[in-house]
């Protein structure tokens, strides 16, 4: 068999979650981290997205309605991340979490992106992020990318919302 690489062009275009309480769900994507409603498939799916898109996040109980979360420790999916277009954009939503009170799970500097990490009512994984321009990435040596795990300057990014609140 031939090698095949997929297409660079190529991108996740969304996620589908089994929920056990598709308003609680509603309230934590669309209510707290601001993502639109498109559409409602009954009472047991809803599809959300960002800007219009016809849908980023897809959102259903047809299997898992009551259901306690999946044990930590099973396989299956470890987080959904969610890339903000800009750092003044991760700041915000840090800024409205902290105000909510709403717990997070961790943060971290990956060189390539500063990202916060939260859990959904559900308990899924939940990763918010933004990118660094890739002129910006560490490389090693050989021109490898170089992605670490180091303290994210939360106050630097909190920071931001100052300086955007003033402007």
């Amino acid at each position: 068999m031939s090698e095949y690489k997929i297409p660079a062009q190529t991108r996740i275009g969304h996620v589908h979650l089994k929920v056990s309480d598709l308003q609680r769900s509603l309230d934590f994507y669309c209510g707290l981290l601001g993502f639109e409603k498109i559409q409602m498939y009954g009472d047991q799916a809803a599809f959300i997205s960002a800007g219009g898109y016809h849908h980023h996040i897809g959102l259903n109980t047809w299997e898992s309605k009551g259901a306690p979360p999946a044990p930590r420790h099973a396989p299956g999916l470890f987080h959904t991340a969610i890339l903000y277009p800009e750092r003044k954009d991760l700041a915000a939503i840090l800024k409205r979490l902290i105000e909510a009170k709403y717990p997070l799970t961790g943060a971290s500097d990956h060189g390539v992106s500063e990202a916060i990490y939260l859990d959904d009512p559900d308990g899924n994984g939940v990763e918010l992020y933004w990118d660094r321009p890739r002129e910006e990435w560490p490389r090693e040596a050989n021109g490898n990318i170089e992605m670490f795990t180091r303290r994210l300057d939360v106050e630097g990014l909190l920071a931001l919302n100052s300086t955007v609140d003033e402007k």
